[in-house]
């Protein structure tokens, strides 16, 4: 569907291309007639219009220049201050919180004063320019007309082809004048088409539309050999001939320091990115060979920030799985703790969880994430950070929803806290992106000089 619409923007744009060349050769085609004409029925007061025409040109682009551009500068003038008031007004919460109305209607009223000044300046210089640029036009016009009345009076010409003259080269002027103002904005939309069209013509790297379908999914997850670096960041190598397995129906928790590549293994999983060597398998089909909604229709994600949608709660629930029913959205809420909360709310299900969730508090949000992977039900469970920004009862009933959901689920957990990793099957210490050690809790511990014993003993000592 996404790539029906983006042939479709492409098709517009393609249109609207067409259609500028179509003006512009039409306008040139104009042009090109009306001189010959102008020439057949009297080339000489053709002539002298010609010679004025620089002056006739000029004027007209200068007053189409100054009825566009003035306003647009306007705008630009006061975009600061606009920047400021949309500030203030979407954290009024905050600048209320500390009394600071006064102060950001002071700051507003000071970044009004210089655009004032400078719209002043320049509506005075462009009043005075653009009566030159009128007096060059109409200066022009009385020359045209006292060079026909000449003619005229000489016997040269008649009036009837002095007027015709006349007209047909004011109109091609007007013309002309008016192509000519768009230049700027003709360059500056195919600069603009031209970057639409690079966006729409790129290809991503990670190509899935291909493959095998994956049907049935146990989920053994095996990396070999990866190595890895982001696109933006080629030179900084996350992963070298990274190695780590997680059997079928197992939980794996990977620990360590900030920046060790603990996501960066869930992107791969979920084929975000794809490894510069190695490969990544699920029951032993290497994902590079699945089609890419093949793989994501197994595997379910749940991050530290939940992506919630501006609609309901019920709506936000049901994309875990499209059509599914109200009985399976209702038992997906229960088991995520989830239920009570929503039933306590006056609207139900039906509540509008504001953009971006804003209307749920932190757990409510995890909640209901939760309760969207426990709707699509996957064999494989990303679990990225999904207790780290909550307060200790929020913890207690989410981890509680998490556990009920990771049992008999192959799962991959990303954390720090004890209370989320060491029920897990094993435990995986990531540091500089290699694994430097891999057991249980219990086993882990032992090692009291262990990288996971140190983990553990500074969490326990900054809680202390």
């Amino acid at each position: 569907m996404l790539a029906s619409q983006l042939e479709s923007d492409s098709t517009l744009l393609r249109t609207i291309v067409v259609d500028r060349s179509t003006i512009l050769l039409e306008n040139f085609g104009l042009v090109v007639t009306s001189f010959i004409i102008s020439f057949i029925l009297n080339w000489r007061l053709t002539l002298v219009v010609l010679a004025t025409y620089p002056l006739i040109i000029s004027g007209h682009i200068s007053e189409k220049l100054f009825m566009q551009g003035y306003g647009v500068n306007l705008n630009k003038a006061y975009l600061k201050a606009n920047m400021l008031a949309g500030e203030a007004i979407s954290n009024i919460r905050t600048v209320a919180a500390f009394c600071a109305e006064d102060k950001v209607l002071e700051l507003y009223s000071n970044e009004l004063l210089e655009p004032s000044e400078r719209s002043f300046r320049r509506g005075q210089t462009a009043g005075i320019l653009y009566g030159v640029s009128q007096f060059f036009i109409f200066s022009s016009y009385g020359l045209a007309l006292w060079y026909g009345s000449v003619l005229m009076g000489q016997g040269l010409s008649s009036f009837e082809s002095v007027m015709k003259t006349f007209m047909v080269l004011i109109v091609t002027a007007l013309v002309m004048g008016e192509v000519l103002a768009l230049a700027p904005d003709i360059l500056k939309g195919n600069q603009m088409v031209a970057s639409v069209f690079e966006l729409l013509d790129r290809r991503s790297q990670v190509v899935g539309d291909k493959g095998e379908e994956l049907s049935n999914v146990e989920g053994t997850i095996e990396l070999k050999g990866v190595h890895f670096s982001y696109p933006s960041r080629p030179d900084v190598t996350i992963f070298r001939d990274f190695d780590l397995t997680v059997p079928y129906g197992k939980s794996m928790a990977l620990v360590g320091q900030s920046g060790s590549g603990k996501s960066s293994v869930l992107s791969l999983i979920l084929r975000f990115y794809d490894p510069t060597a190695g490969t990544i398998m699920i029951d032993g089909h290497d994902i590079k060979t699945l089609k890419l909604k093949s793989l994501r229709r197994h595997v379910g994600l749940v991050q530290q920030e939940p992506a919630l949608f501006a609609t309901t709660i019920y709506e936000n629930i049901l994309y875990g799985k499209e059509g599914a029913l109200e009985s399976e959205v209702m038992e997906a809420a229960k088991l995520a703790n989830a239920h009570d909360f929503i039933c306590s709310l006056p609207e139900g299900y039906s509540t509008q969880v504001g953009e971006r969730g804003i209307q749920m508090s932190g757990g409510q949000r995890q909640r209901i994430a939760i309760a969207r992977a426990v709707l699509k039900n996957p064999a494989i469970l990303l679990l990225d950070e999904a207790t780290s920004a909550l307060d200790v009862e929020s913890e207690r009933v989410v981890q509680q929803a998490l556990d009920r959901l990771m049992s008999n689920r192959t799962t991959v957990v990303v954390a720090h806290r004890l209370s989320t990793i060491k029920n897990s099957d094993m435990i995986s210490v990531i540091q500089e992106g290699k694994i430097i050690e891999q057991g249980s809790h219990n086993s882990l511990i032992e090692n009291e000089n262990g990288p996971y014993s140190r983990l553990i003993n500074l969490q326990q000592h900054q809680l202390s």
